[in-house]
């Protein structure tokens, strides 16, 4: 089994800069029509607690509005981490027509992977709370979202640093900035993307179908 290798030899490559887009897992991820990379995004809330979302976006489904390129997570960017569009004016509608170019659908042949962390001091239940609730953010930034043919799955951590004097409270902040961090992050695995020899899909930043 090469797994626990694999998992070590990440682990002694953890860095705490990394670049994001065609990086890591990131790398030959696709997004429906457009490479898809890898994100993250991170949010300091009122209380002073930190939440943050890592992910591999390597979705079935589109990140962006079909033609304009828009992305489906604009209600929720901070600045212009992902170009600063803001949400497509235009009227949105299901189309699955990009989907369907694709040369092959299998389940589990895509997914969307990531880890939602905190600084807070979590319980089990609160931790799986936090990464259920992170799951809406792939909804929120991926159309279609968790189809049969994607592995979507969300781990959580919580280093226990900061302690929660008001816990029913700041876990609906939690859970709701663990969502919005990882629809960010999925958004900007889009736009960091970058090109490639013998790519098959182009770049968001080259034009790349929306």
């Amino acid at each position: 089994n090469p797994y626990r290798a694999l998992g070590a030899d990440a682990f002694h490559a953890a860095a705490e800069t990394f670049e994001l887009g065609s990086h890591g897992a990131g790398t030959g991820a696709m997004a429906a029509m457009t490479k898809g990379g890898l994100g993250s995004a991170s949010v300091v809330l009122a209380d002073g607690t930190t939440v943050g979302a890592l992910v591999a976006a390597n979705p079935v489904g589109s990140v962006t509005t079909p033609g304009t390129g828009h992305f489906w997570a604009a209600p929720f960017e901070l600045g212009r981490e992902f170009g600063g569009l803001g949400p497509d004016p235009a009227p949105q509608h299901l189309d699955l027509a990009q989907s369907r170019k694709l040369a092959a659908l299998a389940p589990g042949a895509n997914t969307t992977i990531a880890v939602v962390a905190t600084d807070a001091r979590l319980t089990k239940a609160q931790a799986r709370r936090m990464a259920v609730a992170a799951h809406d953010g792939i909804a929120r930034a991926v159309v279609p979202a968790h189809t049969p043919m994607d592995g979507d799955l969300v781990f959580a951590a919580a280093t226990g640093a900061v302690e929660m004097t008001a816990p029913d409270w700041q876990m609906i902040e939690i859970c709701h900035a663990a969502a919005t961090c990882l629809s960010r992050a999925i958004a900007r695995a889009v736009f960091h993307a970058t090109p490639a020899p013998e790519d098959t899909m182009p770049c968001w930043s080259s034009g790349g179908p929306g």
